[in-house]
């Protein structure tokens, strides 16, 4: 691939080449700004460029995973399942980007180091690893909120002989376990579409788990030409509905409670979502996420499952959660994720009763013994929604550390802006709905919201916008108050920042609902941007 070249001054930086930069750059090029992108990686596509493991595939609908805003590609472009493997949703981003000549103004293998607000010059001067400068008027970070992967914190990790592996930074020439003896560390959702695929190859598989999942089967299946273009001929109309759901994807709601209908009636409600697969299944009662009664009867409909699904009683009651509700943690979907446990080939070590001690040369020792690895997969995670923003140095006015600012935890105002750093904005960051969403459709909320601000900023001849500290404070107890008005707090979950250690317990994501969210930002822009302080060099502006 070609370099290309970083121009010196910009009106707009974007950082980061996936769903969210991809989109910033074509809507920047609509305004007529000098717009850039830089990415650490050698193409587009974010995630779906790094998380390359065996198995990996949305948990969103294929004909609902994709944008949006331009007719001619979503009509054009074909799926070929219901729910699309990591090869062809990166297939699909490259085709993005071709149709609209995105690379032109892309940066790749090129990480922003650091970036320092100039109060003097009213602009950002950025800093990257190829040890050049920047200046931009405008920082936008679409640097994804699972792109920060988190090795296990286990003495000795650094000793084993073998091949250590990590599901978000998979090799790009694929992996053969043919014939090895692999070790999987840990059970969320990447692990559990990992794991069927590696245990088809591998002599030997043990996974080792500490915190079981609820996981719902996918019912994945080649795509259905009739259901395709039920969606093609309908796509005004269905996005519209999509935008103003909860989680940003169209299915069917159930607004009965779980508690008001028969037993007969709740089995045969949570056995149809079950057989028809997908995270839908938590849309089966209203109350799901709000009722610990009413979850119990979930939780428990999934957990007999699983004791259906895995042969060994013993190793079924170990796949099956009790720490925490259903839905609280990342729902995950899979194929034949619990039946893999009947493999004669296939382990299951309960971290609980057997921890790790060290890891040896050899491989993993626990209190029991020692197993022996050719490979190990740690499939521990990432540092959810702050990690890579907070890996680079980020100074707003006055010298302001965002590291130090979020030593408590992220504090930001709609999940867009935080307070002292100007002219600086987050896609999907910690305070939207992000990960609790359909991604994309959150994608294109934020990045249609931002260029609709910068655009109104260009008309009046405003150079400066940050919100106040006034109005960030306010969404952030707005945002813990809605979260702890659910049982979402109860899970000790990424969400939370449990998995990292030492990182503030915060509930990052807004769960209030896609829908909400974008009624909030509208009346705000409507409104002439309250909360937000707009200047003119140095002239504040009153709301219009």
């Amino acid at each position: 691939m070609s370099k290309v070249t970083l121009p010196g001054h910009l009106d707009v930086l974007v950082v980061g080449a996936g769903f969210g930069g991809m989109y910033m750059l074509h809507r920047l090029r609509g305004l007529g700004l000098s717009a850039h992108v830089v990415e650490a990686g050698a193409g587009v596509g974010g995630t779906w460029y790094w998380n390359r493991y065996p198995g990996a595939r949305c948990d969103v609908e294929s004909m609902q995973y994709s944008y949006s805003f331009l007719d001619e590609l979503q009509q054009g472009w074909r799926w070929s399942e219901r729910f699309a493997a990591q090869p062809e949703i990166l297939r699909y981003a490259n085709h993005v980007a071709d149709a609209l000549d995105l690379r032109r103004d892309i940066s790749f293998e090129t990480r922003v180091t650091g970036a320092r607000w100039d109060e003097d010059a009213g602009e950002w001067r950025v800093a990257t690893d190829l040890g050049q400068d920047i200046t931009a008027r405008h920082l936008v970070l679409a640097t994804g909120c699972l792109s920060s992967a988190r090795l296990p914190d286990i003495p000795g990790i650094g000793r084993f002989a073998g091949r250590v592996l990590h599901t978000g930074q998979w090799p790009h020439e694929g992996v053969d376990f043919t014939g090895q003896r692999v070790g999987v560390i840990g059970t969320g959702s990447s692990a559990i579409q990992a794991i069927p695929v590696i245990a088809e190859q591998a002599a030997r598989l043990t996974v080792f788990q500490r915190t079981p999942n609820f996981s719902i089967p996918s019912r994945n299946a080649p795509m259905d030409e009739p259901y395709e273009q039920s969606w093609k001929q309908d796509y005004a109309a269905r996005r519209a509905a999509a935008r103003k759901m909860r989680t940003g994807i169209l299915y069917e709601l159930n607004p009965k409670s779980a508690l008001e209908v028969s037993e007969a009636e709740r089995e045969a409600e949570y056995e149809r979502r079950w057989q028809a697969g997908g995270t839908a299944f938590m849309a089966s009662f209203s109350d799901l996420l709000l009722n610990k009664d009413a979850n119990d009867t979930a939780a428990e409909f999934v957990r007999r499952k699983i004791r259906s699904m895995v042969q060994d009683p013993a190793v079924a009651e170990a796949l099956a959660p009790t720490n925490h509700p259903i839905g609280t943690k990342r729902i995950c979907v899979d194929t034949r994720y619990y039946e893999t446990f009947n493999r004669a080939n296939v382990k299951l070590v309960n971290l609980r009763q057997d921890p790790i001690e060290e890891v040896t040369e050899g491989g993993i020792r626990t209190a029991s013994g020692l197993h022996e690895f050719d490979t190990l997969v740690c499939a521990t995670g990432f540092d959810a929604m702050t990690g890579t923003i907070l890996a680079m140095d980020l100074r707003g006015a006055g010298g302001l550390s965002l590291r130090q600012l979020w030593a408590d935890g992220p504090r930001a105002h709609l999940g867009l802006m935080v307070a002292g750093f100007p002219n600086m904005f987050m896609i999907t960051g910690p305070g939207s709905p992000s990960v609790l969403s359909n991604m994309i459709v959150s994608i294109e909320q934020h990045v249609d919201w931002v260029t609709e601000l910068l655009a109104r900023m260009q008309a009046r001849g405003l150079t400066r916008v940050e919100p106040t500290a006034e109005a960030q404070e306010a969404w952030v107890a707005h945002v813990n108050e809605v979260a702890h008005r659910t049982l979402y707090p109860q899970a000790n979950s990424w969400y939370m920042g449990a998995n990292i250690p030492g990182k503030p317990q915060l509930f990052m994501p807004y769960v209030g609902g896609v829908g909400t969210y974008r009624e909030r930002c509208d009346a705000i822009a409507a409104e002439g941007y309250p909360g937000f302080t707009l200047t003119a060099g140095a002239r504040a502006v009153a709301a219009e």
